[in-house]
Order: C-alpha cells, then sequence, then structure tokens
C-alpha cells in the first residue's frame, strides 16, 4: 500500500500545550478514545508522555545482548581457529588456552554489541527520515509541548474536541494528515 493511498482521507491536528500535565491528559484521553497515530513534540524528554503513549521497555537491549553474545562467540571461535591452525606449544601449556583469550572475547563483544546498538536504534527510530515532518512548531524546543493526532476527516470534529478539553495554547490542522506517514 503506498504512502498516499494509506493516508487518503486522514488529516492531522496540533496543539500546543503551556503546561505538561495539559498535554500528558490530552494524550491520555485520545488513546482512551482510541487514537493510535499520536506524535508528542517537547523541550526535553519526558517520562510522563512516554508513559501517556504506552512505551514499554526499548526493544533495543536484545539487539544490543543478541549483538555482545554473538561477538563473544565470534571472538572465542576466532582466537580457538588462529591456535588451532597454527598451533605454538610453548612451556607445556596447552593449544587452546582460554585465560589468554579473554581480552580478544571482551573486545569483540563489546564491539559488536555497540555496532548491535546502533543498528537497533536506527531500526526503531525509523531512520533515516527520507520525508520531513510536515507539522512542526519552533515552540516546541523553547517551552512549550505538543500533540499531533492523524485522523480519518469524519472523525477530526471529536479529535479536537478532546483536545480543547485540555486547554491548549493553540490549534492547527493539517489537511493532508503526512506528519506520522
Amino acid at each position: 500500500m503506498s504512502d498516499t493511498r494509506k493516508n487518503e482521507g486522514r488529516q492531522g491536528v496540533l496543539a500546543s500545550f503551556d503546561y505538561l500535565d495539559s498535554a500528558v491528559d490530552s494524550v491520555k484521553s485520545l488513546r482512551k478514545a482510541g487514537y493510535r497515530d499520536i506524535t508528542t513534540y517537547g523541550p526535553l524528554p519526558e517520562h510522563h508522555l512516554e508513559e501517556a503513549l504506552g512505551y514499554g521497555p526499548s526493544p533495543v537491549r536484545v539487539f544490543t545482548l543478541v549483538g555482545a553474545l554473538t561477538g563473544a562467540a565470534a571472538g572465542l571461535g576466532f582466537t580457538m581457529f588462529t591456535s588451532l591452525d597454527w598451533p605454538l606449544i610453548t612451556g607445556g601449556k596447552p593449544v587452546l588456552s582460554i585465560p589468554a583469550y579473554v581480552p580478544i572475547i571482551f573486545e569483540m563483544m563489546v564491539l559488536f554489541g555497540v555496532l548491535a546498538t546502533i543498528i537497533g536504534l536506527l531500526v526503531h527510530m525509523k531512520l533515516p527520515h527520507l520525508r520531513p515532518l510536515v507539522v512542526y512548531d519552533p515552540d516546541f524546543s523553547g517551552g512549550r509541548f505538543g500533540v499531533y493526532v492523524s485522523a480519518p476527516g469524519n472523525e477530526i470534529d471529536k479529535v479536537r474536541e478532546i483536545l480543547h478539553a485540555n486547554e491548549p495554547a493553540e490549534i492547527r490542522e493539517d489537511p493532508e494528515g503526512e506528519a506520522n506517514a
């Protein structure tokens, strides 16, 4: 399904709030009414908005764990393969000496874990954004909180009513509803 077909008949509303509590209450009311296509803006990361949006623990940590375990296994495999392929027997020590491999295993674990974390962040943040967001207000960087909702055109009055109930400082409309495309 193309993006233009996906957004046919959708409209967006951007509400700007002076207070965090009003923005959080708006998001909770919108989610209770069944709207899920909600984006919030703010001057700083705020966990109250994340909770209101229903975000759980970050799935990026799974990427980190899998990457670290893969790196540790790769480091162990690399060092064991190297020792068995070119055995260097010194002082009667065994060819496979695990304590000597620990630094390589650790470094590979860290390297793969970091790379997997970066990949996980890019995947879950849906980066890069190939199209810029349509709706944004510079006041969101200066102290206001924003809530953008994309909804079907016939339900936009209900969305506007829910947002007005929490006393926004300003409400603007986005007729195309493309900010979350």
